[in-house]
């Protein structure tokens, strides 16, 4: 057993509260990550809390256990596990926690498949973060291998979703030999896999108001550097509107990059207060999502990854240093 691994058991053994931190995006990999970890610390006959800044999306909501997230942190907890995030940038939300300063003081783990980042968590006394694992999910299923952790049916299905998330369905290039192993022996452990499917399609069914709005947004999608990127803005209007019945996002970005010639879809969503974040989706052949995030100061994967602005700038100056950035980014993978 090597080292991280041997911290990781400790801190775990050691504690009896353990809080389960996402980031302020939720998504597939991270919602999935923290219930998969919270049903292998249930097993344990610990206390598991989970917690994200923001709500989780109604598009993921087909996950069993997502009401059991916390906008706040717990009172009294012993440890804390970040998941399928390991950058400070993506943690605003926490900041203003009053128990902030009492996660910062207690053991903290650090479970992602990023990569380098910016503003690495400084206060984790444990960080594993396997850019060779197709997602934060997988990760956690080999430290329960090499840990002996039970994996039950309620463990295996929330990894199985998180590998999905990040893998787009295991259509990129981030599901390696080692993910279709793993998904076989989730199957095996008891996982439904069209059960699953299907209820993912059910929750992501849309209103009508949403489908005539999807119709909007297709309509206001700029292209870029002869339509080899692609992006939307959602004003803050909308936002309220519209994202407590379907997140702008998903709704439209995996139909952008079905758009011939398209490598790259932004989803940029601009706020009253000068505030802009972006979700940026590549398609497979094209890994630049992470680096062009990188580049304004977020990060993520390849495939899938997101920056934030807090200082208020013009929207042709962003359009124009973004398409800059990735037309830099592409003429690499061309040549």
């Amino acid at each position: 057993m090597n080292e991280e691994l041997q911290k990781i058991e400790s801190i775990i053994r050691d504690a009896q509260s353990i809080v389960i931190v996402q980031a302020d995006n939720p998504d597939g990999d991270s919602i999935g990550s923290a219930l998969a970890l919270e049903e292998l610390l249930h097993q344990m006959g610990k206390t598991p809390h989970l917690y994200c800044g923001v709500t989780i999306p109604t598009y993921l909501r087909y996950l069993k256990g997502w009401d059991r997230v916390e906008s706040q942190l717990p009172d009294k907890f012993d440890a804390s596990i970040f998941v399928d995030v390991s950058t400070l940038t993506l943690l605003e939300k926490i900041n203003t926690d009053q128990r902030y300063k009492k996660l910062q003081k207690s053991p903290c783990i650090v479970i992602d498949h990023h990569g380098e980042v910016e503003q690495e968590i400084d206060f984790a006394e444990v960080i594993i973060n396997d850019a060779t694992k197709s997602s934060a999910g997988e990760v956690i299923y080999g430290i329960a291998k090499a840990l002996n952790w039970k994996i039950t049916p309620d463990a295996a299905e929330p990894i199985m979703t998180a590998i999905l998330g990040d893998t787009q369905g295991l259509s990129n290039e981030l599901a390696g030999p080692d993910t279709y192993r793993v998904m076989a022996e989730l199957i095996e452990v008891g996982v439904d896999r069209p059960q699953l499917e299907n209820r993912r399609r059910e929750y992501s069914k849309m209103p009508e108001i949403i489908y005539t709005y999807k119709a909007d947004l297709i309509k206001r999608t700029k292209f870029f550097l002869e339509n080899k990127l692609a992006i939307v803005v959602i004003p803050q209007n909308e936002i309220e509107d519209y994202s407590p019945l379907y997140n702008p996002g998903p709704l439209i970005q995996a139909d952008i990059l079905q758009v011939e010639n398209v490598a790259v879809a932004i989803v940029l969503k601009r706020y009253d207060d000068g505030k802009t974040t972006a979700a940026i989706r590549s398609n497979a052949g094209y890994k630049v999502a992470g680096e062009l995030a990188t580049y304004f100061g977020g990060g993520g994967h390849p495939f899938a990854a997101g920056f934030k602005l807090q200082d208020s700038i013009p929207l042709d100056k962003l359009l124009s240093d973004i398409a800059s950035k990735t037309d830099a980014l592409l003429e690499v993978i061309d040549d």
